[in-house]
């Protein structure tokens, strides 16, 4: 009887979350990527519980339903300029009625202008760099020689000083393919902070503007924008994808992601811990959208930053509430996502334009006080190291400059200001069977 109660409250609990994930992933792949949902089914969600999922494509409302044994059934709409969203708590009818005001900037073809604000790349190659090895490295990334640890990588990009020197796709996708970020989300949700503090309109060592904080005294309400950026508000929130958790109800069962977070109680004084949670990155999303407004909310991160930097793929994902999930979905081609590096490798400028605040980049490089490897900034991992002990950091193998967006499944930007690099790796990869050490190891060894 204890076991079979047991069984009831595992699937009572998990699955929801097997069948929003399946519905949410097979939406976004299918309709934003353009990817068939066979190819989906087998690579995203082929082992594992989410096997057990039954999934339904309606082409003609763009929607995937999930469902496990015909339970649980979870629903994606999609929707153009927006990706896909789960009808959570919302009436379906109520988030369809949400799409907003896009961008109505008329750019010139991409294939018209020369990288990085296009795509018309040039005929020489630069000088310090030896492009047989790097061609070398980059088709290493792609080989599969452990069958039973299989890599998947789909997109490699290398800019060096300003140029894009190489790129190679799976098969199954191009330079045009928009692919998921996951985590690299928050380094995206961040530059759109810098760009709201270059414009006065947000102060990182501010309290947050948290609406639900402000008349509360019990210590949330002395959390600042800064504690969030670095992870390290307090919050007592489980980050925790192995099982049902604060991350995954939030993702999978939740409307209002940040408002879902931003009520939890805190669990330690703010800045003092730093602990990596979504629900930080999805609290700044809120703040985000409220510093905005939503009139302009859908049309602001193009006009004011991705096309001005030449990125036009990108597609940040709404909750229910029709908030970005700033911790998690962002989906740009390998590119644009080279392009998002290259904006911080430029120190916040791209087309001669000043796009992010003078010492932005420096305050995003520099380490939590609370992070004890020195490891995160302001939603980028770093390889800083602790203070005075740059040997003790992530990956003393590689260059202590490095900074980087990583996402869940091996997705990453990386941004190496010594060597004027900027690498992008894009897969789905479990656990830890891509070598990144091995990678950018690689890259390196090209340079003379």
């Amino acid at each position: 009887m204890l076991l079979l109660t047991w069984g009831i409250r595992y699937l009572w609990v998990s699955l929801p979350i097997i069948t929003g994930y399946s519905a949410k992933m097979a939406c976004s792949c299918t309709f934003l990527s353009g990817r068939p949902l066979s190819a989906v089914e087998k690579e995203e969600l082929g082992t594992g519980p989410l096997a057990w999922a039954t999934l339904r494509l309606d082409s003609s409302d763009q929607s995937v339903t999930a469902t496990v044994f015909g339970l649980a059934a979870k629903k994606a709409i999609y929707r153009k300029g927006l990706g896909c969203t789960l009808v959570n708590g919302i009436p379906e009818s109520a988030i369809r009625a949400q799409a907003g005001n896009f961008s109505s900037a008329t750019l010139p073809p991409a294939d018209s202008l020369p990288w990085p604000m296009g795509d018309r790349l040039s005929d020489t190659f630069p000088e310090g760099i030896d492009r047989t090895r790097l061609m070398a490295a980059i088709n290493t990334a792609f080989l599969e020689p452990d069958t039973t640890r299989l890599l998947r990588t789909r997109a490699v990009v290398i800019v060096y000083k300003g140029q894009l020197v190489g790129e190679q796709y799976a098969p199954g996708f191009d330079r045009h393919t928009p692919q998921l970020s996951w985590s690299m989300a928050k380094s995206v949700t961040s530059a759109l902070v810098g760009k709201l503090v270059m414009e006065g309109k947000l102060q990182p060592d501010q309290p947050a503007p948290v609406p639900e904080w402000q008349s509360v005294k019990d210590g949330r309400e002395a959390i600042t924008l800064k504690n969030l950026l670095h992870q390290s508000s307090g919050l007592d929130f489980e980050e925790n994808y192995a099982k049902s958790s604060d991350a995954t109800n939030m993702l999978f069962r939740e409307a209002d992601m940040g408002g879902y977070t931003a009520g939890h109680a805190l669990r330690e004084k703010p800045g003092t811990r730093f602990y990596y949670s979504s629900g930080n990155s999805n609290i700044i999303a809120g703040i985000v959208r409220r510093t905005i407004g939503d009139a302009a909310y859908h049309s602001y991160p193009a006009d004011s930053l991705f096309y001005p930097a030449g990125i036009r793929s990108m597609v940040l994902e709404p909750d229910a509430n029709g908030t970005y999930v700033g911790s998690s979905y962002a989906f740009a081609n390998a590119r644009d996502w080279a392009r998002f590096g290259l904006l911080y490798a430029n120190d916040g400028m791209a087309g001669g334009h000043r796009l992010l605040p003078e010492g932005w980049v420096k305050a995003t490089v520099t380490p939590a006080p609370a992070a004890p490897r020195g490891q995160y900034g302001y939603q980028f991992w770093l390889n800083a190291g602790p203070a005075g002990n740059s040997a003790a950091r992530l990956y003393p193998q590689l260059p202590e400059d490095m900074y980087y967006a990583d996402g869940y499944e091996g997705q990453y930007v990386i941004v190496i200001p010594s060597r004027q690099l900027v690498l992008v790796r894009l897969g789905q990869t479990n656990g830890d069977n891509f070598d990144l050490v091995a990678f950018v190891g690689g890259v390196l060894g090209a340079l003379k």
